[in-house]
């Protein structure tokens, strides 16, 4: 099976990386040099100087303590010398168990529920959306961009077209068309917004009904019997027109019987919706009814047409008009999330809810693509990699050694000598 060459290419911090690892390098290995001539330098010394004994511990033992490190260090990555010493060369000869460590490790410490309810809990997706959104010129560099993609997503042919078309039938038979609506109508009646406008709408009838009275009187008046004399029919006409201004009127309380039944009828149909096979049954058929008739096909593509040749026409014109809705309405969305607390948090909700779903029902194909990725790289190349990222600050522990074995090495000398 043919084999990826080498992991992504190098860029320019890679660059940078390569020459600090250089100059590390240097500076360890002259430390380790440094340590070996000072360690001969005091073994050429007179006798009769007794400091040169304290100098040549030190150096003795940092120079130990530096080769013992540049072997450990350079054994993570290859052979230290070229030699076939048992456990060296690390990195490339575990490359593919590193792999499937790191993706074991990804999937099971970043992808987990718990991991990411509690992340995205900190992140307020929503708020940042709705500052990001409101903040400087976001929206509109956001807008123009989709006023630009939005006219080439119509043109793309009649094989996206048909995609669409396609997209739009299986979501619409995903789910039973029947509790769907059951939940869209529960949703409605019990909004606040929906409950003011039926006591909206009630005030204006009661209004309207005050402000024509006298019209109508006189309509009703004039539907009544030919042989009916008109005071009788006057009568009868203002009788019912006073009865139904004061229904009406009495309407606007909402404990009024006739909105109590209203409100249980509602109700019965929102049950009825969700549990009846029978509505079921003729959900799902008039659904069915209406994908597979030719009408729908039609007014998608009419439709699909008729964008696609406004947006073609003037596109200077185009953009700008587009631009401008889309600013407007992104810059509404932010402000709407910034004042609708209720808003971010369903919004928030949804997206632990899509993450939970997508990427933490998914994190062991993520981690196995993960390993399978890092099993198709050339071993060589990892370890040049892995190197280049971490090996400047692997050689301070090359220059650690060296001081430190140094400092081990002359306490030992120094209580040796104060001993005897």
């Amino acid at each position: 099976m043919a084999r990826a060459s080498a992991p992504p290419r190098a860029s320019i911090s890679d660059a940078t990386r390569r020459r600090d690892l250089a100059r590390m390098r240097a500076i360890a290995t002259g430390l380790l040099v440094l340590m070996a001539l000072t360690f001969l330098a005091t073994r050429l010394a007179p006798a009769s100087w007794i400091w040169t004994g304290y100098v040549g511990a030190f150096a003795e033992a940092g120079t130990v303590g530096a080769c013992a490190d540049w072997f450990a260090v350079t054994a993570l990555f290859r052979r230290p010398l070229g030699l076939p010493i048992p456990h060296t060369g690390i990195i490339p000869r575990n490359k593919d168990r590193i792999g499937e460590a790191l993706g074991d490790f990804i999937a099971n410490n970043f992808l987990t529920p718990d991991v990411l309810d509690a992340r995205l809990k900190r992140l307020e997706a929503a708020r940042r959306l709705a500052d990001w959104l409101t903040r400087g010129d976001h929206a509109a560099v956001l807008a123009a961009r989709l006023a630009v993609l939005l006219p080439d997503v119509f043109a793309a042919g009649d094989e996206l077209r048909g995609l669409m078309g396609e997209l739009i039938r299986r979501a619409a038979r995903s789910r039973p068309i029947a509790p769907l609506a059951s939940r869209l109508l529960n949703w409605l009646w019990h909004e606040p917004g929906v409950q003011r406008l039926v006591s909206q709408a009630i005030e204006r009838v009661a209004d309207f009904g005050v402000e024509h009275e006298a019209f109508i009187q006189s309509r009703i008046a004039g539907e009544g019997w030919k042989w009916m004399p008109k005071w009788l029919d006057r009568f009868l006409a203002e009788k019912l027109t006073r009865d139904l201004l004061r229904a009406v009127s009495e309407l606007r309380d909402p404990a009024h019987p006739w909105r109590l039944e209203l409100d249980a009828a509602v109700e019965s149909l929102i049950a009825r919706l969700a549990e009846d096979p029978e509505f079921l049954a003729r959900g799902e058929a008039l659904r069915e009814r209406l994908l597979a008739g030719p009408e729908l096909s039609a007014r998608l593509e009419g439709l699909w047409a008729e964008l696609g040749e406004r947006l073609a026409a003037d596109p200077a014109a185009r953009n700008a008009l587009l631009t401008d809705a889309f600013t407007r309405a992104l810059r509404g969305a932010g402000s709407w999330l910034n004042e609708d607390a209720a808003a971010r948090e369903r919004l928030d909700r949804w997206v632990q809810v899509s993450a939970r779903r997508t990427l933490s029902a998914q994190r062991q194909a993520m981690g196995d693509f993960v390993a399978q990725v890092v099993a198709g790289w050339d071993a060589e190349a990892v370890s040049a990699r892995l190197e280049l990222q971490v090996g400047r600050d692997l050689q301070y522990i090359r220059i650690n050694g060296a001081l430190v074995g140094g400092l081990v090495g002359l306490i030992i000398f120094a209580g040796l000598r104060w001993l005897s």
